[in-house]
């Protein structure tokens, strides 16, 4: 695990520094004379939240967009790393609560995953949690179970790295499973409950993977 420096938690302070402060005005202007009653602080408190995870977002993507983290092993020292570091206390900080709370509907965690950069085909969604979203494309019509785990990257000492996963479409994940970097899940393919598919596997199409460690348990032709 690699330290993250000073520099790096201002560039993150100064973006989320300006998310609140665009929540607060925000919310000021859209409610701050509007007669609320008893609720007024819990409906204030709930619409500066909504806000703030709003400007957050925004602010998330345009620093991607200026300062894009690529895949592939990140160079200790790099300019890459320094991206890395700015980006990974956006989900340490903010976004990893939301993804391990439960609490959000599928629908709604579908709407933050493409808001964080996953593609997602349509009709496809995730009750599980999916690390680094921008490296993660998944078809139309799958499923990531619950409390299924997608892991784009490598920690592993002091590498670093991201690896995009692929999955195509009608694919089932399923709950508590693990499907690490680097791995390509072909269209109608099945990873059963509890398997962890490792780094740089290829799961063909109609295949059903089980395991721990995965290994293919029946092909398409099997029925």
């Amino acid at each position: 695990m690699r330290k993250i420096r000073v520099s790096q938690i201002l560039v993150f302070g100064c973006l989320v520094t300006a998310a609140v402060a665009l929540s607060v005005a925000t919310v000021w202007l859209a409610l701050g004379r509007v007669p609320l009653g008893d609720f007024r602080g819990v409906v204030l408190t709930i619409a500066f939240l909504v806000f703030l995870y709003v400007y957050a977002i925004i602010a998330y993507r345009l620093f991607l967009r200026v300062s894009p983290l690529h895949a592939g092993e990140i160079a200790e020292g790099s300019q890459q790393e320094f991206v890395y570091h700015v980006y990974i206390l956006f989900y340490l900080l903010l976004f990893y609560p939301v993804m391990r709370s439960g609490i959000m509907p599928a629908p709604f965690m579908r709407l933050f995953y493409l808001a964080l950069g996953t593609r997602l085909g349509e009709n496809t969604y995730s009750q599980g949690i999916i690390h680094d979203p921008p490296f993660v494309e998944i078809g139309s019509n799958s499923v990531v179970g619950q409390s299924a785990l997608l892991v784009p990257h490598v920690i592993e000492g002091n590498k670093l790295a991201h690896y995009p996963i692929r999955i195509g479409n009608n694919v089932t994940v399923g709950a508590n499973s693990a499907v690490l970097s680097d791995v390509v899940i072909g269209d109608g393919a099945i990873v059963a409950t509890g398997a962890v598919v490792p780094k740089g596997t290829r799961v063909g199409p109609g295949e059903t993977w089980g395991g721990v460690p995965a290994k293919r348990i029946r092909g398409p032709a099997d029925g």
